[in-house]
C-alpha cells in the first residue's frame, strides 16, 4: 500500500461513514472495494478492515439514535439475534444454492423497496407488541440465512425490510444501524480468524469513521426530514441493486 493510499483511505472513510450513517448502513458496500482499489488484499485485509469500520460506523451512529429515542428496540433485538444465529447456518448451504438466483431475487426486492420508498407507501397496519417481536424474529432469521448463503453483510437489506414492515424512515435507519452493529461484529470476528488487520491504518480509518458517523447521524436525527431520507435511501437501493445485477450477470 502506497503512502498516498494511507492518506486517501481515512478521507474516503470519512465521507462514506458520514453518508451511510444517515441511512442506517455501515458502509461495508464501499469500504471493502475502496480498500481493494487502494492496494489491500481483498480477502485477507480489505474484508476484515471493512467489517471493522462497519462496526465502528453503525455502533457510533446507533449510539446517537438511541439518545434521540429513534431505535425500536422491540424490533431490533430479535432481528439482530436471529440474524447472528442464522447467518452461519446459511453459509453451510452456500454450495447447494444457486447464488445467481438469490442475488437476482435480492436485487428485485431492493428495487421494489426503492419504489415503495419513493412512493411514500406505508402498510395499513403497523405491527406492535408480541406480533412485532415474532415477525422480527422470523424475518431476521430468513434474512440471516440468505445473507449467510450470499456471504455478504446485511446492511443493504435490513433497512428496506424495516421500511416494508412499516417503520418510519428515520426509525428504520436508526433501528437498522443498531442491527447492523451486531451482524457486522459477527462477520468481523469470523473473517479476522482467516485474515489480518493493518492496525495503524485501521486506527486512522476508525477515527475517521467515528467522526463521519457522528456528524452524519446527528444531522439525520436533528435536521433531516423523513421524506428527504426516504429519497436518498431509494437512490442508494437502486444503485446497490444495479451493482448486484451487473456483478452477477455481466
Amino acid at each position: 500500500m502506497t503512502t498516498y493510499a494511507y492518506w486517501a483511505a481515512p478521507l474516503a472513510v470519512l465521507g462514506i461513514s458520514f453518508f451511510f450513517s444517515m441511512l442506517g448502513m455501515g458502509g461495508g458496500q464501499l469500504y471493502i472495494p475502496v480498500f481493494y482499489w487502494l492496494g489491500l488484499d481483498f480477502k485477507a485485509q480489505a474484508i476484515p478492515l471493512g467489517l471493522l469500520l462497519n462496526v465502528v460506523t453503525s455502533s457510533s451512529a446507533s449510539s446517537t439514535y438511541l439518545r434521540h429515542h429513534l431505535v425500536r428496540l422491540w424490533t431490533a433485538l430479535p432481528f439482530a439475534i436471529s440474524m447472528i444465529i442464522a447467518a452461519p447456518i446459511g453459509a453451510l448451504f452456500t454450495a447447494y444454492v444457486p447464488t445467481k438466483v438469490i442475488i437476482t431475487l435480492f436485487a428485485i426486492f431492493l428495487l421494489l423497496a426503492a419504489g415503495l420508498a419513493l412512493s411514500g407507501w406505508k402498510p395499513t397496519r403497523v405491527l406492535t407488541g408480541w406480533t412485532e417481536w415474532v415477525v422480527s424474529l422470523a424475518v431476521g432469521t430468513t434474512l440471516g440465512l440468505l445473507v449467510g448463503m450470499l456471504g455478504r453483510g446485511g446492511g443493504s437489506f435490513v433497512m428496506p425490510t424495516l421500511l416494508v414492515l412499516g417503520l418510519d424512515p428515520k426509525n428504520a435507519a436508526a433501528t437498522s444501524s443498531f442491527i447492523v452493529t451486531f451482524s457486522a461484529m459477527a462477520g468481523f470476528l469470523g473473517h479476522l480468524a482467516q485474515g489480518h488487520v493493518n492496525w495503524p491504518l485501521a486506527g486512522a480509518c476508525a477515527l475517521a469513521a467515528l467522526l463521519g458517523s457522528q456528524a452524519g447521524s446527528r444531522l439525520m436525527a436533528r435536521r433531516l426530514r423523513s421524506r428527504v431520507l426516504r429519497r436518498l435511501f431509494a437512490l442508494v437501493l437502486i444503485a446497490v441493486a444495479i451493482q448486484l445485477l451487473w456483478s452477477t450477470w455481466r
